[in-house]
């Protein structure tokens, strides 16, 4: 059996992967990590997460200067902060689900690490976009590009393997073939087949 369980989500936008991760954590009794980890970071050495929101998941702008392994980023401080935290809570042994901050490449070196990155098909994200942010079809889309391009050039930057290339992964699934409920089903029992040791 694993000795500790980690879930890394990556997923492209309006696909349904915060809240399968979410249900994932619930399931699996597990602690449940995304922009809340800004809000445990904050509280640990700032006071308030709002500092670092603005530029959480944002890709580094280019007009930034590294001097001694210091940047004027502070897209890339806030990046690096949460990456060395994720590494710390790795490190104590805590089991989690992690949404996003390229934790499939920043935790690569535990064993216990599950890497999933959940897709969708247009039509399906698009409606989910309208339903969740009361807009129309082409304001859905928009939304749902710039999102993704934003989340593509962030994970682009920090890791080597592209965004949603299936080798960085150990599953890719296409939530709008079985919706989410019955997704989250799928995943539960990969995980759970991972966690026990296998019968040589």
């Amino acid at each position: 059996m694993m000795n500790q369980l980690i879930v890394s989500i990556s997923r492209e936008y309006a696909s349904g992967g915060r809240v399968i991760a979410q249900e994932l954590a619930k399931r699996l009794n597990i602690s449940y990590y995304d922009r809340n980890l800004l809000d445990e970071i904050a509280a640990e050495k700032l006071g308030s997460a709002e500092k670092l929101r603005k530029f959480d998941e944002v890709p580094r702008r280019w007009l930034s200067r590294t001097v001694r392994g210091m940047t004027s980023s502070a897209e890339e401080n806030v990046a690096h902060i949460q990456f060395d935290y994720l590494l710390k809570k790795a490190e104590s042994g805590e089991a989690f689900v992690i949404v996003g901050r390229c934790a499939e490449e920043v935790l690569s070196e535990f064993p216990g690490l599950v890497k999933i990155f959940i897709l969708a098909d247009e039509k399906y994200k698009i409606e989910r976009v309208c339903d969740l942010r009361d807009v129309n079809v082409d304001e859905a889309r928009g939304i749902m590009l710039r999102h993704d391009k934003k989340r593509k050039a962030y994970h682009n930057y920090y890791c080597d393997i592209k965004w949603g290339d299936s080798r960085g992964y150990d599953l890719c699934i296409n939530s709008s073939r079985l919706g989410l409920e019955r997704t989250t089903d799928l995943l539960e029992s990969y995980i759970r087949s991972r966690i026990i040791k296998p019968i040589k």
